[in-house]
């Protein structure tokens, strides 16, 4: 798709946004979600997000979520986390045996789902999986690549269970690449400036060896053998995306995406399952529809379109203004940050200045809506950081709304997430997977 022709003011978008936005009650109130049991008949619904720290998209995510999965049958929550980190929360949501281990999302962004509103969605999929068979309940996953370390430690703690001679294989194989498990950004450098070898067959071979023996160690542990394959695979994706990254960030971002994509399909393979994904908006909006689309880039949303064809729906949320949890720079400190008024021209001010304070505008089926919001306009995208004094340059690119997303959530105004800070809740298990 090529960029199309720059949005000129004064054209449509501002009164089909007008009239097609439909004001949405407060996140608490028990029939915030009904507005979206329009798209039930999905067999995945992606919720985006426009920043990683604000806590109405959060909440809003929960309960459509909840919506979803106690009236229209999804029982996969699929999110841009770790697998390592979401699998103690999956085994303690669907009340799986897990040994002790170390706190999840205690990584830099900690803040992105270590905070009260994730916790609370957790603690309600607990309580809601408690009253329902095993084979019903719903599962919590990460699709995301980074956590090497967790990666590895799981793969062998499953082979120190099942099979102690290959565990130590495992063990040889995955020499290759402990040495940078800790920072494995270091790991590209060294494959690029110290002419190191890589650890491509090493990772690669171990994943071959788990898919080999598939017959005798599902007979043991099925469940188990599933979530260790999914960790061989992230080490497996891990070394490629730390091995390019250094090359290309289009490369990087591509195989990033292809692996959650591919982990998210293989989830709802195995539970026969719809699913719900929860991930930033330039992860869940198609990227061909975007600056970044035109540039190279693909995502989760345009793979899920390209497989799931009218059954994918994405949701796009957006905010105007307000406070937002943000770093100033990789591996920084949290901090609360002012969200500065979108500029003049952007989908942001649109919809501040044609719609209701807390909104969706839906186009899945409305053709006239999507013609009007069919050409490119500033959109914003507010990672894990967020440097308002660059936010045009930084944190702005054109888009095509109406090809992005299949619908917008609108906050005019948004609050930060609350972070989890202290040690466990009073009352809660030792297998709390928050617990310090």
């Amino acid at each position: 798709m090529a960029a199309p022709a720059k949005y000129r003011l004064g054209e449509r978008a501002e009164d089909v946004i007008a009239r097609q936005a439909t004001p949405l009650l407060a996140i608490e109130d028990g029939g915030f979600a009904e507005a979206f049991d329009r798209f039930a008949d999905a067999r995945v619904v992606l919720l985006g997000e426009a920043t990683h720290g604000t806590s109405e998209f959060y909440r809003a995510r929960a309960a459509i979520t909840r919506r979803l999965i106690e009236r229209h049958g999804f029982s996969v929550v699929a999110v841009e986390a770790d697998w390592p980190d979401a699998l103690r929360i999956d085994r303690y949501v669907r009340g799986r045996a897990s040994g002790p281990g170390e706190p999840v999302f205690t990584r830099f962004p900690t803040w992105m789902w270590r905070n009260e509103e994730v916790a609370d969605f957790v603690e309600w999929m607990q309580e809601h999986n408690a009253a329902l068979p095993e084979a019903q309940r719903a599962s919590f996953h990460g699709l995301d690549l980074y956590g090497l370390r967790g990666a590895i430690a799981e793969v062998l703690a499953f082979l120190d269970r099942v099979d102690p001679e290959e565990a130590q294989r495992a063990r040889e194989r995955y020499g290759c690449i402990t040495p940078w498990q800790t920072a494995p950004a270091h790991y590209g450098r060294a494959v690029i400036t110290e002419m190191h070898a890589g650890c491509q067959e090493e990772v690669a071979g171990q994943l071959t060896a788990l898919f080999e023996q598939r017959l005798a160690y599902s007979a043991r542990d099925g469940e188990s053998y599933f979530d260790a394959v999914q960790n061989a695979r992230l080490v497996r994706a891990a070394e490629s995306y730390y091995r390019v990254m250094y090359e290309g960030s289009t490369e990087s971002w591509n195989l990033r995406d292809r692996h959650m994509f591919e982990t998210l399909r293989a989830i709802m393979e195995a539970r026969s399952a719809k699913a719900v994904v929860w991930a930033h908006n330039s992860h869940v909006g198609d990227a061909a529809a975007t600056e970044m689309g035109w540039e190279g880039q693909f995502n989760i949303g345009e793979l899920c379109r390209m497989a799931f064809g009218a059954h994918a729906v994405l949701i796009g949320f957006g905010t105007d203004r307000g406070r937002v949890a943000a770093a100033s720079a990789w591996d920084g400190p949290m901090e609360i940050k002012q969200i500065r008024p979108a500029p003049t021209g952007s989908w942001e001010a649109a919809f501040r200045d044609n719609a209701p304070v807390r909104s969706l505008c839906a186009w899945r089926y409305a053709h006239d809506v999507r013609e009007a919001l069919s050409s490119a306009r500033l959109e914003r995208a507010i990672g894990v950081i967020y440097r308002p004094e660059t936010e045009r340059g930084s944190h702005y690119f054109d888009a095509v709304l109406a090809e992005q997303f299949d619908a917008f959530v609108w906050f005019a105004e948004t609050n930060p997430v609350s972070p989890l800070v202290g040690p466990r809740r009073p009352g809660a298990p030792e297998t709390y997977p928050f617990g310090e």
